[in-house]
C-alpha cells in the first residue's frame, strides 16, 4: 500500500528536476546568444536571394523547428548536451554568394550541402575530408568571406555614427570582462539608442506565428560549384569540427558521425522551407556544459533539451522575429553583424597567416575570396579555394 505514494513522490521529484533554474536559464541564454549574435546575418542571406517577408518568416520557422528537434532529440537520446545551431559563417557566405540567384537555386544549394553533410556523417569520413585541406586555407577562405561584414560595421558609422559608435564602445567595454555577453549587450545598447533617436519602426511589429513556405529546388551547376561547395566546406570546418572539439573539451564522448549525419538529414527535410544549414554549435553549446549548469556532468544535457524547446518556440513565432529585425534601422543590423563576426574574422586571419610555409597560398585565397570576383558565373569563394590549393600543392611538391 505504501508503494503508490512513494512512486508518486519519486515521479514528482523527477519531474521537478527538469525545471531547475540553472537548466532553464542556460538553455534560454544559449538560444538568445545565437539569435542576437547572428540572426541579422541570416536575414541578409535571405534578402540576397530576394526572399519575401513570408519567406523570411519561413526561414526562421524552419531553422527554429529543425534546431529544436535536433538539440532536444539528440540530447535526450545520448544524455549528452548536444546543441545545434545554424551556420553563421555559412550565412555570411550566402549573403554574398546568393546575390542575383533566385530562391529556387538557393534551395538547391541548401539541399546539395545537406546531402554532402549526410553522406560524410553516414560514411564516417567528415573529419578525414577536412584533413585534406590545410587549416590555413580554410581560415583564409572564411576570412575573405567575412571581411565585408567587418567593413560594413564602420561603413555604417558614416550615416548613423552615434548609433554604431555607441554599440562599438559597449561591445569593447563588455568584452573586457565577459566576451559571452558583449554582442547581446551591444544589441541592447543599439536598440536603446535607436529608440531615443526615433529610428525604430515599431508599428510594423507583428505578433503572428510563422507559416512555412515551400520553394521547389532548382539545381544549377555553377551555383552548386561556386556557392554550394564553399558553403559545405565553411560549415564543416568552422562549425562542425569546433562543435566536436567543444564536446571533447568537456569530456563528452558523442557519436560524432551519427550526429553529423542527422544534421544533414534534417537539412534535407527543412531545406525547401529555408532551413539552409544545421550543424553542431560551439560557443553557445559551451553555455550548456559548465559546472554552473549542474554539478553533475551527466545532468547537463537537460539544458540542451530546454534550448531545443526554446528553439521551437522561436521557430513558431519566426514571423515575429522577422518583423522585429525589420523594425531596426539597417545600420543597426550592419553593426551587430559586424560586431558578432569580429572575433571570427580575427581568428580566421590569424589561422591563415600563422604558418609560414602556407602563407602565400593562404594570402591568395584570402584576397581572391574577398575580391568578390566571378569567373564562368562561379563565385570568388570557390576560386579562392582553387587558387590557394594550387599554390599550396605546387609549393609542397617543390619542397618535397
Amino acid at each position: 500500500m505504501t508503494s503508490t505514494p512513494l512512486s508518486r513522490t519519486g515521479y514528482l521529484h523527477r519531474l521537478l528536476s527538469w525545471f531547475q533554474i540553472s537548466h532553464l536559464s542556460a538553455g534560454l541564454i544559449a538560444v538568445l546568444v545565437g539569435y542576437t549574435s547572428s540572426a541579422a546575418i541570416v536575414f541578409q542571406a535571405a534578402q540576397a536571394a530576394g526572399a519575401s517577408t513570408a519567406e523570411l518568416g519561413s526561414w526562421m520557422w524552419s531553422l527554429g523547428i529543425g534546431l529544436g528537434l535536433l538539440s532536444a532529440g539528440l540530447s535526450l537520446r545520448y544524455k549528452i548536451p548536444i546543441l545545434t545551431a545554424w551556420s553563421t559563417p555559412g550565412a555570411a557566405l550566402l549573403a554574398t554568394g546568393l546575390v542575383g540567384l533566385p530562391m529556387s537555386q538557393a534551395v538547391g544549394i541548401f539541399l546539395f550541402s545537406s546531402l554532402l553533410t549526410a553522406i560524410c556523417g553516414l560514411s564516417g569520413s567528415f573529419q578525414k575530408l577536412m584533413h585534406y585541406m590545410p587549416r590555413s586555407i580554410a581560415g583564409a577562405m572564411l576570412g575573405g568571406i567575412l571581411l565585408r561584414f567587418g567593413l560594413d560595421l564602420f561603413g555604417a558609422m558614416q550615416t548613423q555614427w552615434l548609433l554604431c559608435l555607441g554599440m562599438f564602445i559597449v561591445f569593447l567595454t563588455v568584452r573586457q570582462w565577459s566576451a559571452r555577453y558583449a554582442v547581446p549587450l551591444a544589441l541592447v545598447a543599439g536598440v536603446t539608442i535607436a529608440a531615443l533617436q526615433g529610428l525604430l519602426k515599431m508599428e510594423i511589429l507583428s505578433w503572428t506565428p510563422a507559416t512555412p513556405v515551400l520553394v521547389w529546388p532548382e539545381f544549377s551547376w555553377t551555383a552548386l560549384i561556386g556557392v554550394g561547395i564553399p558553403f559545405f566546406i565553411v560549415t564543416m570546418s568552422s562549425q562542425n569540427i569546433p562543435g566536436v572539439a567543444v564536446l571533447k573539451a568537456h569530456n563528452y564522448d558523442a557519436p560524432n558521425s551519427t550526429v553529423i549525419s542527422w544534421t544533414g538529414i534534417v537539412g534535407l527535410i527543412f531545406g525547401p522551407f529555408g532551413g539552409y544549414a544545421y550543424n553542431l554549435a560551439a560557443i553557445s553549446a559551451a553555455l550548456c556544459m559548465t559546472p554552473e549548469v549542474d554539478a553533475d556532468p551527466g545532468q547537463r544535457y537537460r539544458a540542451s533539451v530546454w534550448a531545443g524547446i526554446f528553439y521551437i518556440a522561436a521557430g513558431i513565432f519566426g514571423a515575429t522575429v522577422v518583423s522585429l529585425f525589420a523594425a531596426f534601422p539597417t545600420e543597426l543590423i550592419a553593426a551587430i553583424a559586424g560586431l558578432a563576426l569580429l572575433g571570427t574574422i580575427g581568428n580566421s586571419i590569424h589561422m591563415a597567416l600563422e604558418a609560414p610555409d602556407t602563407r602565400d597560398a593562404a594570402l591568395v585565397t584570402f584576397l581572391t575570396t574577398a575580391s568578390g570576383m566571378s569567373l564562368l558565373n562561379i563565385g570568388s569563394a570557390f576560386w579562392g579555394l582553387i587558387f590557394g590549393m594550387a599554390i599550396y600543392l605546387i609549393q609542397k611538391r617543390k619542397v618535397s
